[in-house]
């Protein structure tokens, strides 16, 4: 059996390098691989919107280096690609570009992007999201704007006076949104100063193919430069996953089967930091989609902490590490006021809960799973849309007692 085990392990790691190995730094083997990988609309709309939400996710994770973070990017490129809509030529590029549009030469882009959001947020899948813009009544707004997003998008942006009626109806909408799960999203109203602002949530709570049988059970999660804090785990053996191991950054990654073709994605440092930074910066589209194609099959004895957070953030400040310093200081919406209008804030909040829950049972077998999978330590996790490849959420734990719902 301890031969068997080695072996497996062998060929998930060498399975696992080989598929590394084979991607090239040349800029034209790149673009090959981007070819293979992603051949539809929605395919290229859904690597598009990841690669945007991997590199705000770097842009916030440099930021804060050592704290819980999560992020939902499908649903800030939705709010984002709704301003868009009323930017000059110009000012478009600049967002186009930012938000990965650049490489898609999709003329139909907006019904690309409303089809993948339909898709994302079937029935079943687990996701709900809100996105919306709020423009303050005394930039004279024009009212084309407000129906050409509302026809494509079935959203129309909403004029505001900065009082806390306002601020009410938000958060209201927000949470009518999300099935009533994301609540609070503002906790002031804007200002009576501010210009545009755009507000984005999302609350997800997929469910897993295969159940956990044991789940709330309080155990140990190694916290670095702390001493371990208790919290509830769902455990399960003989648990059927996807896995590999990366030398170089030096952590285990697994790919979890959610239902209705969702995934999850967990990447564990051989010890226990906070410093993922290698990890990060690795993550691009065709990264996680190679590594769906080249994981192994393996069922483990899983341990996995019962995660439910809550997280909120403005995203103002991180658009200038995404090559948007010159648009913010020129934001061009010349669609949506003759006025010069700058954008004030980018309100992103995220609700997330996994449960022990499935719709099957794992293979029953008289010899328990020698092979460990214990998330018992910081860790970076995603969600991810395996139809589309769309990345629907993304967080860094490096301490999950302090997370709050």
């Amino acid at each position: 059996m301890k031969r068997a085990t080695f072996l497996l392990i062998f060929g998930v790691v060498l399975s696992f390098c080989q598929a590394q190995s084979e991607t090239g730094d040349e800029e034209t083997a790149a673009e090959e691989e981007h070819v293979e990988l992603f051949t539809t609309p929605q395919t290229k709309m859904g690597a598009a919107t990841s690669d945007f939400g991997y590199n705000l996710f770097r842009a916030l994770a440099s930021r804060e280096t050592s704290s819980n973070i999560f992020l939902s990017p499908i649903s800030v490129s939705a709010v984002l690609t709704q301003l868009s809509m009323g930017a000059s030529e110009r000012a478009q590029r600049q967002l186009y570009r930012a938000l990965r549009y650049h490489t898609l030469q999709d003329p139909q882009l907006h019904s690309t992007l409303k089809d993948l959001l339909t898709s994302v947020k079937a029935p079943g899948k687990g996701l709900s999201t809100a996105a919306r813009i709020y423009l303050a009544r005394r930039l004279r707004l024009k009212q084309e704007f407000f129906a050409l997003v509302e026809q494509q998008y079935g959203v129309r942006p909403k004029a505001f006076q900065g009082v806390n009626k306002d601020m009410a109806e938000i958060n209201t909408w927000v949470a009518q949104e999300t099935g009533g799960k994301v609540q609070r999203l503002l906790t002031s109203a804007f200002p009576r100063t501010s210009g545009v602002n755009t507000v984005s949530a999302s609350y997800f709570k997929g469910k897993w193919v295969t159940r956990f049988g044991q789940s709330g059970a309080m155990q140990n999660f190694q916290v670095e430069g702390a001493a371990p804090v208790s919290i509830p785990m769902m455990q399960q053996d003989n648990y059927p996953v996807k896995m590999g191991a990366d030398s170089d950054l030096s952590c285990t990654i697994t790919q979890i089967q959610m239902q209705n073709d969702v995934s999850m994605f967990i990447f564990l440092p051989d010890d226990v930091t906070t410093n993922m930074t290698q990890v990060e910066e690795s993550l691009t589209a065709e990264f996680v989609q190679d590594l769906s194609m080249t994981l192994l099959p393996a069922k483990v004895s899983l341990t996995l902490p019962t995660l439910k957070l809550s997280y909120s953030t403005d995203l103002l400040p991180l658009l200038g590490d995404l090559g948007l310093d010159e648009w913010l200081a020129d934001t061009g919406l010349e669609k949506i006021t003759a006025q010069a209008a700058t954008l004030s804030s980018v309100k992103h909040k995220v609700v997330m809960e996994t449960a022990p829950e499935g719709n099957q049972y794992p293979g029953i077998t008289s010899t328990p799973s020698h092979l460990v999978y214990r998330v018992d330590r910081p860790f970076l996790f995603l969600i991810r849309d395996e139809t589309s490849g769309a990345l629907l959420f993304i967080g860094r734990v490096v301490n999950p007692k302090a997370l709050t719902i």
